[in-house]
């Protein structure tokens, strides 16, 4: 992880699936979460794209994603910009 501002709290309460469950965007441990759950979709996931969702997360998320459900599905509809960042696709 390359943000610094986490909380670390409890990984054991996050494995399975993404669920309705408040979305916390400093707690390490959830974030780390979902960016494992994301990767854990596509066969060909790098440390790279990792830390890129980890740094939208951090600046970009929407306030309105609460949820982690909410959250997988915004990073679902993120893509590759031309500079090989993710963007927001409308």
């Amino acid at each position: 992880m390359t943000e610094s501002h986490y909380n670390w709290k409890d990984s054991a309460l996050y494995s399975g699936q993404p669920s309705r469950r408040l979305f916390d965007r400093f707690n390490g441990d959830q974030v780390l979460f979902i960016i494992n759950f994301y990767g854990s979709l596509s066969g060909r996931f790098t440390i790279k794209e990792g830390r890129e969702i980890e740094y939208e997360i951090s600046h970009h998320l929407p306030l309105e994603a609460k949820s982690e459900i909410s959250v997988v599905n915004w990073i679902r509809n993120m893509k590759w910009g031309s500079q090989h960042h993710l963007r927001v696709v409308n």
